[in-house]
């Protein structure tokens, strides 16, 4: 009896280990190669971003992204920021309409043709919204986070 409950443990946990293996994000070597040249000896966190791949960094100090497609092409980089650097403009805007929410955090955003963003994460209802506007400071859009 032993020898059979100590069996079915084997053979659950190696079903386990084969499960955490599977969940392992495989990361394309084009992808790998194109964030290695963009960003020479960093290292990141990969995760998906819809159907991109997204590399999470740290950047001269500062919390950092880049998504790339399947292709290797990066598509944007993205860099936390502190509140000040975000356009005035934004931050009238914000106090205006979300006096009462919290900014819990800020970030300049770059797409692959040089267009800038920011974006300013509040909490609103006990869900993040992250609050988008063009480089100038004009508002874009609001988005519900993750």
């Amino acid at each position: 009896m032993k020898k059979l409950f100590l069996s079915i443990a084997i053979v659950f946990s190696l079903g386990i280990s084969a499960q955490k293996q599977s969940k392992k994000m495989l990361v394309p070597t084009n992808v790998k190669a194109a964030f290695e040249k963009d960003y020479p000896k960093v290292k990141a966190k990969w995760g998906m971003e819809n159907a991109d791949f997204e590399a999470e960094f740290s950047l001269n100090g500062k919390d950092a992204s880049a998504v790339y497609d399947k292709n290797g092409h990066k598509k944007a980089f993205e860099i936390d920021i502190k509140m000040s650097e975000i356009p005035t403009k934004a931050l009238d805007y914000l106090k205006q309409n979300y006096p009462n929410n919290k900014i819990s955090e800020s970030a300049k955003i770059t797409d692959d043709k040089n267009i800038v963003t920011f974006e300013a994460e509040i909490q609103k209802n006990k869900k993040s919204f992250d609050v988008l506007f063009d480089a100038n400071g004009k508002f874009i859009s609001i988005v519900e986070g993750d």
